[in-house]
């Protein structure tokens, strides 16, 4: 009895807390609020804000304020026009350049922007910026922070579904159910996941710059730069992130349509 009611409240999560991202459509698990994930995010945020440095580089901060401002521009521009207006709410907007050799770049749910040093070495324009801040502010706008909040805790539901259905078995049985369950969750689902929300961040990333009114092209000599620097030798599928490779071929074949929908698409030049 146990059993079935495990399996009854899982699938009753899945048919009730389901939403759609933005641009692409697809069906998302939502399981948690908007504002308990930005409100849990500006908590971070501002912890990680009180001990970082910021950078002293004053041309490379104006730039990432600058591109930053017309993708925020770009973002709510299209949201406003389909119908989205109410999540604009969910943004306030900040942007800074901080000092670390990282070559990374990350947006909090909520907009807060954060740009390290290391990245912009590979930057040689505001378009390339502009791929990494799209990027970036496509993860904010698709909420997969939420996402995979609700994924971590469906993956401890489902172990708790697996120990009800081996309930009365051997200990060994138990125990390589749960094994096997746990390598399914991490290698067939949170990853696989994990990969699809890079791969979806990419293509929102270049229609919101291609809005902007930067050049899309760019995004494929910005990602084989950072494939010339990268060192890592991680198997694609226990990866969370998709390889060089895969990335670079779905950009290009992506790009055509980009370019014809919403080239025509952008907002004023600030």
């Amino acid at each position: 009895m146990k059993k079935v009611l495990s399996i009854m409240f899982v699938a009753a999560l899945l048919l009730t807390s389901c939403g759609s991202v933005p641009i692409t459509g697809r069906k998302q698990l939502n399981l948690v609020s908007d504002s308990e994930v930005l409100q849990s995010s500006l908590a971070s945020y501002t912890s990680f804000m009180q001990t970082a440095q910021l950078s002293t580089q004053k041309v490379q901060s104006e730039q990432v304020t600058r591109v930053g401002k017309r993708i925020a521009a770009a973002t709510e521009a299209y949201l406003k026009a389909n119908g989205l207006e109410s999540e604009v709410k969910n943004f306030a907007w900040e942007f800074n350049l901080v000092k670390s050799n990282e070559v990374n770049a990350w947006c909090m749910p909520g907009g807060k922007i954060v740009v390290y040093e290391g990245i912009m070495k590979l930057v040689s324009s505001d378009d390339e910026l502009a791929v990494v801040v799209g990027h970036e502010v496509a993860h904010a706008v698709a909420k997969h922070s939420n996402e995979r909040l609700s994924q971590q805790m469906l993956a401890q539901y489902g172990a708790v579904a697996v120990s009800a259905a081996t309930r009365g078995k051997s200990y060994q049985t138990q125990q390589i159910a749960q094994q096997i369950y746990g390598l399914g969750a991490q290698y067939g689902v949170m990853q696989p996941f994990s990969r699809q929300h890079e791969s979806e961040a990419d293509y929102m990333g270049l229609i919101l710059m291609t809005i902007a009114g930067y050049n899309p092209d760019v995004a494929v000599t910005f990602w084989q730069k950072m494939q010339a620097q990268s060192s890592s030798n991680v198997p694609e599928f226990m990866s969370s992130h998709p390889s060089h490779e895969t990335r670079i071929s779905d950009i290009q074949k992506r790009l055509p349509e980009v370019k014809k929908k919403y080239g025509t698409a952008t907002i004023a030049k600030k």
